[in-house]
């Protein structure tokens, strides 16, 4: 008999579609099982169809992976002895992170498993939406060979841009230190980040309103809570240069989508390179996906062939951690940590919670 359990919802088919699952086998638990085994913790899958369900099959489990099933604010009431909830992603759009905290459980993330894979995309997308590769493609395929080089002597060079960072943890360092090397001038909006750990970096801090006004290229990389939800809308695209471009590999509901859109039609900026919607799978029809000026990826910023495993394993070892009665390494609501029984031991001081 196990020791602890560890309620996951049972996977369903809709469930492998969109977002940035990149399923291998949904029920394949290998990776985290391999912190959880060891400690006599196992994997439970419930086979839930509503909330309620859920509450009744998952109500003693020792922790709760938040996979396949929003964890709301009435299953976290429902759950009588969860120590922890895990995220196997950086986002933790699936559980509310409020009641969880009201009920003293810790919420843990990965945020630092795909920095580098996320940085290079944002990268990707800036060169090519500012060299325009999808229309000098699209020259080339038409015959028009003789056209590029006109075309792209309308637009300046990179070197001594302006690159806008919008919040300042570990993807938009990243980019920063990527960007560097191009000859751009940084400058970033975060309120939760000292100046000091940006200047150290050549990163300016800036207002948001100062960031909007000065930056030729806007990048977002803000996480996704009520504060940023729709951060970019109608007001701040209009705020922007009208031969800047925006960039998102970050959160897509960052986005207001029809503002986006209204912008791009209106020249209010010159363009969008965007790896996250506020919808996905984006439909179709989607204008965004039809404009010239617009270069889209479908959320893959982070798919690499390590995502998946790394991330697992990362999950089971926050959960591991918890069950026996430690801190995890990364907990989104780390006020919780402060007033439990869990021991401290990171030999590392904290600079935004257990991590950043």
């Amino acid at each position: 008999m196990s020791k602890f359990t560890v309620a996951v919802q049972k996977p369903q088919e809709a469930e492998l579609m969109g977002g940035a699952s990149f399923n291998l086998k949904a029920d394949d638990y290998s990776f985290e099982e391999e912190s959880l085994i060891p400690i006599g913790a196992s994997i439970v899958e419930i086979p839930a169809s509503s909330d309620q369900e859920f509450i009744e099959l998952a109500k003693e489990a020792d922790a709760v992976i938040a996979r396949g099933r929003n964890i709301t604010a009435e299953i976290i009431a429902g759950l009588s002895n969860c120590k922890i909830i895990g995220c196997g992603s950086v986002g933790t759009d699936r559980v509310d992170v409020r009641a969880a905290t009201e009920h003293g459980i810790p919420v843990t993330n990965v945020p630092d498993v795909f920095i580098e894979e996320v940085a290079d995309h944002a990268m990707t997308l800036l060169l090519a939406i500012h060299r325009h590769l999808y229309e000098m493609r699209d020259l080339m395929r038409s015959g028009r060979w003789t056209d590029s080089h006109p075309y792209l002597r309308s637009f300046p060079r990179l070197f001594g841009q302006t690159l806008g960072l919008i919040a300042f943890g570990n993807v938009a360092r990243a980019v920063a230190r990527r960007a560097k090397p191009f000859g751009f001038h940084i400058i970033s909006y975060d309120p939760y980040v000292s100046e000091i750990e940006m200047t150290s970096m050549g990163v300016e801090p800036v207002s948001f309103t100062e960031l909007l006004e000065r930056s030729d290229f806007v990048s977002n990389h803000g996480p996704l809570n009520d504060e940023t939800r729709k951060i970019m809308s109608t007001r701040e695209f209009t705020m922007m240069k009208n031969n800047a471009m925006f960039i998102n590999a970050g959160r897509g509901p960052s986005q207001d989508e029809s503002a986006l859109i209204d912008a791009l039609e209106k020249g209010e900026i010159a363009g969008a390179a965007l790896d996250v919607f506020e919808n996905e799978p984006i439909d179709v029809e989607n204008p965004l996906l039809r404009m010239d000026n617009v270069i889209v990826t479908p959320h893959v910023a982070s798919a690499t062939a390590r995502f998946l495993p790394e991330t697992r394993r990362r999950l089971g070892q926050e959960i591991a951690l918890v069950l026996q009665g430690k801190w995890p390494r990364s907990a989104v609501n780390p006020q919780v940590l402060q007033n439990s029984s869990l021991e401290r031991w990171q030999p590392q001081p904290m600079q935004r919670g257990p991590n950043h």
